[in-house]
């Protein structure tokens, strides 16, 4: 099965030209989710078979690579120095990102058909769709840089595509700023944001040709266990792969662009939040982990930022009302965790918190889409409440995926948050500040979440008479019922041997991270009661803010208002998102948008550009008037120029 790879990649796309091409033809919506569904579909469907084939190999003969032909060739001489293939390739890696990216993305595609139901841009949603899942298996499954680099840069145009969708609409922008905004400003925000963060990327991939003479992974990665830990060249290659990775997963200081991507259609906020673009930075470090095993320091800082994003993006969650906001903010923040495991060279419980992250996610926007589809798109928390009456299989499957998300056993949450904790505490790359700050993140999402269904589900309804909420078509529901599942069992592929499991998810993956692993000289820790009392610590924090989301608006919801009042200062610092877009805003947007009118635009594209051409033509203007007056129109006149013409010449031939 594994020489069929391209064919998990070739489906999306047909469907995408298929749709893109015809489906303004196509009348019939059904057809329309049968073909993007489908396509989406038959690649998990291929996954899954080349999945069920590796388990059957020896872990050493799991990696193939299927090149197709060659992309970019260049020659000196008779000897080719630059040469790049369209290859892809499959290991433990790679396939268990395809899963997810296909699994949780035909849910999304399947969920769409009812929520996007009887939308004018319905064919044109899912040939977004598509190409959105194409452009992510090329960034999966590429076996070189500049490749990964193409479905990247896919990733990125899709997303700015979908979270302008209803470019005629308008959201509030919220915060001290507060007012209204369209969704293109919000996609343009994602785009231009994101391309900060990309230019870091290309620089480290001209970093890589120099320092190893190819973009292949096979040779990128072999050379670089062959390099001295510590290397100069090291460092500032993995550094600038960080700096494309903050700005695709949303880490500070280039987070800013991913809770204004709620702008979009919620099954796009699913994508992109879940299955997609905002995992592609997490998984790029992932790949390079041999090239970030010899940058400790680079492996520090990716630390830092991580757990730092993870307790700032909480904090902002705590005060948010808009219900796909407070998600947003939970994604930054659980991104946060993954990319704090990456620096404690956890690379395995990071990747393990992204599968997970992938079921409870994808369940809680599409879950938050269900409630705004019943509350005829009311996204305010405030203007909600008692929706579980109305709501029932939305509310029991988004409470599944808050459980999961504030890390309860035996939920998926539990497990793989769990086991970056213990990374954070006991690898030599980690430190007692990093667990602290991961461990109250844990306590903060317990409380917003529970805060979020409390005030979402719960207690008297705040809504209008006029309004009438209802339950979600099947094709909505299933999807959630299916994610509510996986968010309730996926945690078991990775039980760790402190809980009598195998850590089954850890041991396939070994192979992947192995040449990291012998680089930082990583050993098996042994099990000892002090992993007991950090899990117990941890369930207690999760616990803790649980109970005290349900005793502050359940039973004393004056204490909420007390404690704004009383912190009113605080209060508006996280409302406002401590103002990191407002110091953008002064420092960046309007300086540069300033300089652009009265520099590039004014003084050079008018005064130069323009003058010159306005100059010439003026030039023009004034020969052709001086010429002009030669037209009289009398004849005598022309004679007497015709005759003295002929004078003229004549007596110059005499002269000469």
């Amino acid at each position: 099965m594994i020489p069929f790879t391209p064919y998990i990649v070739l489906f999306p796309f047909i469907g995408f030209l298929v749709l893109g091409l015809f489906g303004s033809k196509i009348k019939n919506e059904k057809v329309i989710g049968i073909i993007g569904s489908g396509a989406v579909g038959a690649a998990f469907a291929i996954a899954a078979a080349i999945f069920v084939q590796m388990l059957g190999m020896e872990p050493q003969d799991r990696r193939r690579v299927v090149e197709l032909f060659t992309w970019i060739s260049t020659f000196t001489g008779t000897a080719s120095s630059f040469n790049v293939v369209i290859g892809y390739q499959v290991d433990q890696l790679s396939i268990l990102m395809t899963l997810v990216v296909t699994g949780v993305g035909f849910l999304i595609h399947v969920y769409s058909v009812g929520y996007m139901h009887g939308d004018a841009g319905f064919w044109r949603f899912f040939a977004y769709l598509n190409l959105f899942i194409f452009a992510m298996l090329n960034l999966v499954l590429a076996d070189n840089f500049l490749l990964m680099f193409l479905g990247w840069e896919g990733v990125g145009l899709c997303s700015y595509l979908l979270i302008g969708f209803w470019y005629e609409r308008k959201f509030d922008v919220g915060g001290y700023a507060a007012g209204v905004a369209t969704t293109n400003d919000a996609a343009k925000k994602a785009f231009i944001v994101n391309r900060v963060g990309d230019f870091g990327f290309i620089l480290a991939m001209l970093l890589i040709f120099a320092t190893f003479g190819s973009l292949r992974f096979d040779a990128v990665f072999s050379g670089a266990e062959l390099m001295s830990i510590g290397n100069q060249a090291a460092f500032w290659i993995t550094l600038l792969l960080f700096v494309g990775a903050t700005g695709k997963s949303a880490q500070i200081p280039l987070f800013v662009w991913l809770p204004d991507a709620m702008a979009g259609p919620t099954p796009v906020s699913a994508l992109i939040h879940a299955a997609t673009m905002v995992t592609a930075g997490v998984y790029m470090v992932a790949r390079c982990s041999i090239l970030f095993a010899l940058a400790p320091s680079t492996m520090q800082i990716v630390a830092i930022i991580g757990s730092l994003t993870a307790i700032v993006a909480a904090s902002i969650g705590l005060v948010q009302n808009d219900i796909k906001k407070v998600l947003a903010y939970s994604t930054v923040s659980q991104l946060g965790y993954m990319f704090l495991a990456m620096g404690v060279a956890a690379f395995s419980a990071g990747i393990f918190h992204l599968t997970t992250h992938a079921f409870f996610k994808a369940l809680l926007f599409l879950g938050s889409g269900a409630v705004i589809h019943a509350m005829h798109d009311e996204q305010n928390i405030q203007n909600m409440g008692g929706l579980k009456r109305h709501l029932p299989t939305t509310y029991r499957t988004f409470l599944i995926g808050a459980i999961a998300i504030a890390g309860i056993f035996p939920f998926a949450g539990f497990f793989s948050k769990d086991e970056i904790l213990w990374k954070a505490f006991s690898s030599e790359q980690g430190s007692a500040v990093l667990w602290v700050v991961a461990l109250l993140g844990a306590g903060l999402t317990a409380f917003y979440m529970f805060r979020l269904v409390i005030l979402t589900f719960e207690g008297p309804a705040r809504f209008g008479q006029n309004v009438h909420p209802h339950e979600a078509p099947r094709t909505m529901t299933i999807p959630l019922v299916i994610l509510a599942f996986l968010s309730l069992v996926g945690g078991f592929i990775g039980v760790p041997k402190s809980l009598l499991g195998n850590n089954m998810i850890e041991h396939w993956l070994a192979p992947v991270f192995e040449a990291a692993s012998t680089k930082l000289l990583l050993s098996e820790e042994s099990v000892h009661a002090t992993e007991y009392v950090l899990m117990i610590l941890s369930l207690g924090i999760a616990g803790a803010g649980i109970y005290g989301a349900w005793k502050v608006y359940t039973k004393r919801i004056d204490i909420a208002e007390a404690v704004s009042t009383k912190y009113k200062r605080m209060y508006h610092v996280l409302l406002n998102k401590y103002f990191v877009d407002e110091v953008y805003d002064g420092a960046i947007v309007r300086p540069t948008v300033k300089l652009s009118e009265r520099l590039l635009w004014k003084g050079f594209d008018v005064a130069v550009i323009d003058g010159a051409l306005n100059g010439l033509a003026s030039l023009i203007s004034l020969i052709a008037m001086s010429f002009r007056k030669i037209q009289t129109g009398i004849a005598q006149m022309y004679a007497v120029v015709f005759v003295g013409g002929i004078v003229f010449v004549l007596a110059w031939l005499v002269l000469k």
